[in-house]
């Protein structure tokens, strides 16, 4: 599996696609810790991620589109299928490549952490925290974004069906508090966000990981029952 995750990671890289969804993550962090800092003078380390998150539904899909997708387009995903490798292998070395990319960027935001203690005191644990719940809610589009690669060979029809279904967790519990215990982004705001870590607002994140990591491997599984 290690020479699984070192090939996809190394391609995130020879390819502008790791560039694009670090730089422009990382340019929206600046955006938000720029307008709190010299606009309104906060020093609050979670409030740059008011935002950002958001901004994660529509980043993730760019790094996961390709992940399955452009294996069938190519024609090589019978030789994935075939190879020695088993299925789990090869979709949590995938999994692991690109979480370890949404990892990085959410850790390179501990700069800004430096930045605030030189103009007041952050809480760390707090900080901390929060940067915990953005790197676990990355990682969970991560998993369903590549789901949603599985399915198609159209890498743009993988990124719309991500971003659809991103958006409708995030709005579903607008029309009713049902679906308050199934939305992502309501996880993260609850408590991740004001500093504190509720168990079941973890369990959600990382439950919906596992289950879209699991997914992915009956599909290919079944697909390559059929082949």
């Amino acid at each position: 599996m290690w020479a699984i995750i070192k090939k996809e990671f190394k391609s995130y890289f020879l390819s502008p696609i790791g560039y694009i969804y670090i730089g422009v993550f990382l340019l929206m962090c600046s955006v938000f810790f720029y307008s709190d800092v010299f606009w309104y003078g906060i020093t609050d380390f979670p409030r740059m991620f008011e935002s950002v998150a958001t901004v994660l539904t529509f980043i993730v899909p760019i790094l996961t589109m390709r992940m399955f997708s452009e294996e069938r387009k190519n024609g090589t995903e019978q030789l994935l299928l075939t190879s020695p490798r088993s299925i789990t292998s090869i979709v949590l070395g995938k999994f692991i490549a690109a979480a370890l990319v949404v990892v990085i960027s959410v850790l390179i935001t501990l700069m800004y952490y430096a930045i605030l203690c030189y103009f007041g005191e952050p809480q760390l644990g707090k900080s901390l925290v929060a940067i915990l719940g953005v790197a676990l809610l990355s990682v969970a589009y991560v998993s369903f974004g590549m789901f949603a690669s599985s399915l198609t060979e159209n890498q743009i029809i993988s990124a719309v069906i991500s971003i659809a279904v991103f958006i409708l967790l995030w709005l579903l519990p607008g029309f009713s508090s049902i679906f308050i215990d199934f939305s992502l982004m309501y996880a993260f705001y609850d408590s991740f966000y004001i500093g504190t870590i509720a168990i079941e607002n973890l369990v959600l994140l990382v439950s919906f990981t596992a289950l879209f990591i699991i997914l992915t491997i009956m599909v290919l599984q079944r697909r390559k029952s059929v082949k």
